[in-house]
C-alpha cells in the first residue's frame, strides 16, 4: 500500500509539477499592446504563479509546513490559471 506525502512533500511536488507545466521563463510569448485579444493578461496570472512559487519555496527552506489548506489554495490557484492560458492559447504541458 503507498503512503501519501507529508504536506513538505506535497507542496513540493506540486511546485516541480507547476514549473514543468507553465512557460514561467518565456516572455517573448506573451504580445502585449492594443491590438491583442487577450481575455485577462496571461503574463499577470503567469507572474501571480511566480510569486506564490517563490513564497513556498523560501518559506518552506526556512522550515515553514504547508498545511493541506495552503496545498489546496494553490493547487485550485494553478488551475484556475491554467483555464486563464488556455483561453488566451498559451501553450501549456500536461
Amino acid at each position: 500500500m503507498l503512503r501519501k506525502p507529508d504536506r513538505m512533500t506535497a507542496m513540493k511536488q506540486l511546485i516541480s509539477q507547476v514549473k514543468v507545466s507553465f512557460p514561467l521563463d518565456q516572455p517573448d510569448i506573451f504580445h502585449c499592446g492594443p491590438n491583442t485579444t487577450c481575455v485577462g493578461c496571461p503574463k499577470k496570472l503567469l507572474d501571480l504563479v511566480d510569486a506564490e512559487i517563490n513564497y513556498w519555496e523560501a518559506a518552506m527552506a526556512q522550515g515553514v509546513t504547508p498545511t493541506l489548506g495552503d496545498i489546496s489554495r494553490f493547487a485550485k490557484m494553478c488551475t484556475n490559471v491554467s483555464r486563464g492560458l488556455k483561453r488566451n492559447n498559451v501553450p501549456t504541458q500536461h
